[in-house]
């Protein structure tokens, strides 16, 4: 595959190609009409743009076609695309709108009514599936790619401002220029053999970086098919599979989990199928999902930002997200000394024996190409403390190298006085036969440090046993002495983001002062922790000054 510098050149490259590009419901467009497609925004966005603005246009759509059409425009044009996450409301969402400097923002009728009410000054709001929209691009048809661009694209054109899914604070918009995403599309290409004959399924929200920096990017990248889901649904995920032969996919947060709950057929490895790629499934369902649909599920490490990134190589052991990626100088070290970590230490099953010691914050001290958040000076400065790039995410390093997940930092428990992981723990819990998904997560102490609570969906059909699970624990050897949940909450679905993550923030705001049913640990055993017992605990963190960090 022949290398390119920009995003663009890979779009132009679709030009004469007959072949099938992009497939959405009934409709095919192949790599040509993508191309020319892209070219008629193109040239329309650049009529569009008053003189002197930034070229940024937000784009608020599922997963529609007119989303990689536009993508692709934005990068014929040399603009920038800010995906708007359609979870978003009133005040949020018209600030994640100007806070980008879009001049444009692509909707549709489902999603117009979003807008309503809000305070867009100078933004023209373009809906998709009209027939203005329509005769607005009419006149461009004939467009080629090339021919209409704000400025000629170079590798440091901006090209992506992605928000990124902090747990506090207004999220923050991650630059990706065109070099960056063309050369992640064609890395991703030649690390997993991706040819023009692969069919990329995109189930994934494409206002998130992961469908289109692990997606899209190599489906451009590779002159392969990509079929687009709307919204990602479980049930239907075999039979598009089937229907357009789908080969590679991407997943994040709880999409792994979901598939697993569907109910099981015969022809579940009926399918062409071949590799997923992504984050946050857990070893454990990785397992069961390799086992069920016989598909290699690759979990990876990256970030919107692009400031560090894991590669898994053939030998990296089970549990391990990798070694660091190539011309990256990646540590684990203590975020106060700055100091590295020392090498894990692990028993015979595998378990972690000096987690406190072990586990640290993930640094890349060498040359990164993390490219800073628009206009928000503050965060670029966190992120680049020292010189050095902090990802913001706990890991542990084995002796010959490999590195090991375990949690963001927002995700640390420390329990009288040992610093815990949160997705260590996690990994341990999903062991448990009756459990369709685990979260863990710190709630305060009374007295100091946190204690650790678990939220449990259970499986269909399963009703929580404490006595059963207070077993399971005490079965698992590596679970240490401070890792057992105080708290156990039994939720009917796990809550998400718009991204099919965990929604830590609010399982930590309301603890265990919240609707569904709570067990509490005494000595070992489960009890239900009733209204009365929640009123003696919040008078008893009340008592020690301790009740504000309930709230929080």
């Amino acid at each position: 595959m022949r290398s390119t510098g920009t995003f663009a050149e890979l779009v132009q490259r679709q030009w004469g190609d007959q072949r099938p590009g992009l497939r959405s419901g009934e409709l095919v467009l192949s790599h040509h009409q993508v191309a020319s497609g892209a070219a008629a925004r193109a040239a329309l966005l650049v009529d569009l743009l008053p003189a002197g603005a930034e070229p940024h246009i937000g784009v608020l759509l599922h997963n529609t076609p007119e989303f990689p059409l536009w993508l692709s425009a934005a990068a014929l044009a040399g603009a920038a695309v800010a995906g708007i996450n359609p979870t978003r409301r009133g005040s949020e969402l018209a600030r994640d709108i100007l806070h980008t400097d879009c001049r444009v923002v692509i909707t549709s009728r489902e999603l117009l009514p979003l807008l309503d009410g809000l305070e867009l000054p100078g933004v023209r709001i373009l809906v998709t599936d009209t027939d203005a929209y329509r005769e607005l691009l009419a006149p461009y048809a004939d467009a080629v790619p090339g021919e209409a661009a704000v400025a000629p694209a170079s590798p440091a054109t901006r090209m992506l401002l992605y928000f990124t899914s902090g747990s506090t604070g207004a999220p923050k918009a991650a630059i990706c220029t065109q070099g960056r995403l063309a050369a992640a599309g064609q890395s991703l290409v030649t690390h997993f053999g991706l040819t023009g004959d692969d069919v990329h399924y995109i189930c994934m929200p494409m206002f998130h970086g992961n469908a289109v920096i692990a997606n899209w990017a190599p489906a451009v990248a590779g002159g392969a098919t990509t079929v687009l889901r709307p919204r990602f649904s479980a049930s239907r995920f075999l039979e598009d599979v089937r229907a357009h032969g789908a080969t590679y996919f991407t997943y994040v947060g709880r999409a792994v989990q979901y598939l697993l709950e569907t109910p099981e057929h015969p022809d579940d490895r009926a399918h062409p199928l071949r590799i997923g790629f992504g984050t946050e499934a857990g070893a454990v369902d990785a397992a069961r999902f390799a086992e069920r649909f016989g598909v290699r599920l690759v979990e990876g490490y990256g970030s919107s930002e692009g400031g560090a990134a894991v590669q898994r190589t053939p030998d990296t052991p089970q549990g391990a997200i990798g070694r660091p990626a190539p011309g990256d100088d990646l540590a684990v070290v203590d975020p106060g000394t700055c100091e590295e970590r020392p090498s894990a230490i692990f028993d015979s099953g595998g378990g972690l024996l000096n987690s406190t010691e072990a586990i640290g914050e993930l640094v890349n001290r060498g040359p990164n190409p993390f490219e800073g958040y628009w206009r928000n000076e503050g965060a670029d400065a966190d992120r680049r403390r020292g010189g050095w790039y902090w990802t913001g995410d706990l890991f542990y390093r084995d002796a010959d190298g490999f590195l090991y997940f375990a949690g963001r930092t927002d995700d640390r428990l420390r329990v009288d006085s040992e610093n815990l992981a949160a997705a260590m723990i996690e990994n341990i819990l999903a062991r448990w036969a009756d459990a369709a998904a685990v979260a863990v997560y710190a709630v305060p102490d009374p007295v100091a440090g946190d204690q650790v609570m678990a939220a449990l969906a259970l499986r269909e059909g399963v009703t929580f046993d404490p006595a059963a699970f207070a077993e399971f624990l005490c079965e698992q050897p590596d679970l240490g002495t401070k890792m057992a949940p105080s708290y156990v909450r039994v939720v009917h679905a796990m809550p998400v983001t718009a991204t099919n993550k965990v929604h830590r923030v609010g399982l930590r705001r309301e603890g265990f002062r919240c609707g569904d049913p709570v067990w509490r640990a005494v000595d070992g055993t489960y009890g239900p922790l009733t209204a009365e017992d929640v009123e003696r605990l919040v008078a008893e963190y009340g008592a020690r000054g301790r009740g504000d960090l309930l709230s929080r």
